[in-house]
């Protein structure tokens, strides 16, 4: 017998639950139904909830790798937010403190600049302002190059002084620059005063530890540490009233008659930058009747040997002219003085 032949339907004594269009049809009711009352009466919640707290730990572990992941990015990019910040601040730190220093330094150079105008009127010779560019190269001499020199009016001889006192002389004039050698040089003198006793006495120089001494004071002198020194002005050169040194310490030993006096200088060339050039004292003196008289001799013997030159058209200039005839009327009138 044929296999196709064969009914393969079982019989209706095997046939067991409904079939599958009734189930579907069930099934679709059913979730019609729940739908529709977990809408209005939240039936489902508490089954939600109960099946949410179950799976609740395998919800975390699925996501724990995503969460990792998302710190790592967010700790490698909160490090280099952080550099930036960083480096902002320190960009930020240094231009501060650069201005910090640089107002620091305006402030400084303005008390210093108020001091020398407070000076200004103090001083009855004529004055101008100059700044220190920079020290010599020779490191046996103390001395210092301003920026005015012949152009700017610059004497030789011309004192130099900052707000503290006397800073030294020039000694070397050029055309836009002047050397000024400072007190404390090993060659430098200054003729001072005690202000306390009105003894005089000179300051000198020496070559160690940038300071001065008062040379050639007796044993028994009347100066004490702490007096202070000013220019006497009788050298012709530094005006009088001029603060150049303290007394540091006093030496007054057996073997000696002169005492050793160690002064410590007021002004301070290391630090100083601007300073006020003074026209030399000699310039408003007086001319020396001795200095005079010889002048008058040597013009007039100038005058017997080359007499013959004024008729071959030997002429003076301006300035030796009146300083001959200054010379002969201060001869003149110190000859008819009784």
């Amino acid at each position: 017998m044929p296999l196709a032949t064969l009914d393969r339907t079982p019989p209706p004594f095997f046939k067991q639950g409904p079939s599958a269009f009734t189930r579907l049809m069930f099934f679709s009711a059913l979730a019609i139904f729940l739908m529709v009352a977990d809408a209005r009466w939240n039936m489902t919640q508490p089954a939600r909830a109960a099946v949410a707290t179950v799976l609740n730990p395998v919800q975390q572990a699925l996501l724990a790798p995503s969460r990792a992941w998302d710190q790592l990015l967010h700790y490698f990019a909160g490090m280099d937010e952080a550099r930036a910040v960083q480096a902002r601040a320190q960009h930020l730190v240094t231009t501060q403190a650069e201005r910090v220093m640089r107002m620091e330094e305006l402030a400084r150079e303005n008390a210093r600049l108020r001091a020398l105008l407070t000076l200004r009127p103090r001083i009855e010779v004529a004055t101008s302002s100059a700044e220190i560019l920079y020290d010599t190269q020779d490191p046996f001499t103390r001395k210092v190059v301003i920026d005015h020199g012949g152009n700017q009016g610059v004497v030789l001889g011309s004192p130099v002084v900052d707000e503290t006192g006397v800073l030294g002389q020039v000694t070397r004039v050029y055309p836009l620059t002047s050397e000024v050698t400072l007190v404390t040089d090993k060659d430098a003198a200054v003729p001072v005063v005690n202000v306390r006793t009105q003894q005089r006495g000179v300051a000198y120089g020496t070559a160690q530890a940038r300071g001065m001494e008062l040379r050639f004071m007796a044993g028994n002198a009347d100066v004490q540490v702490g007096d202070t020194l000013q220019t006497s002005g009788l050298d012709g050169v530094y005006p009088a009233g001029l603060p150049v040194a303290k007394v540091s310490s006093v030496d007054r030993r057996a073997d000696s008659a002169f005492a050793r006096i160690v002064l410590t200088p007021l002004s301070s060339p290391d630090s100083t930058r601007h300073v006020l050039l003074l026209q030399p004292a000699s310039s408003q003196m007086p001319e020396r009747p001795a200095d005079a008289a010889s002048g008058a001799a040597s013009v007039a013997e100038d005058k017997g040997r080359h007499g013959k030159g004024a008729h071959h058209g030997v002429s003076k200039s301006p300035a030796t002219a009146s300083a001959t005839n200054s010379a002969t009327t201060s001869a003149a009138t110190s000859g008819a003085r009784p």
